[in-house]
């Protein structure tokens, strides 16, 4: 998934914060501008990690807002659909 860029001014940087970090941690990488000059770069510091079953259903709602069904290699798909078949509880082992 590509990853998106949003511009923005230090002014708008103030107004919403709380909504500048979320959007940094969901994977938008924001650039804060001064007078149209890039002085700043607010990202995640860490990268997205998403369960299969969450891609699936991002997917699916971009399919419904935009009427592109993503396409995948067949072999791809069966792959994908034989691990979330068979998949099962993860039950460690307790070290005493």
């Amino acid at each position: 998934m590509a990853s998106r860029v949003l511009h923005i001014t230090e002014a708008d940087l103030v107004r919403d914060v709380q909504g500048m970090l979320l959007r940094a941690q969901t994977g938008t990488e924001i650039i804060i501008e001064r007078n149209a000059q890039p002085v700043a770069v607010l990202r995640a510091v860490e990268p997205i990690r998403r369960k299969i079953s969450e891609c699936i259903a991002l997917a699916r709602a971009h399919e419904q807002e935009s009427g592109l069904a993503p396409t995948l290699d067949a072999e791809f798909a069966k792959d994908i659909e034989s691990i979330v078949e068979s998949r099962e509880p993860w039950n460690p082992t307790s070290w005493d």
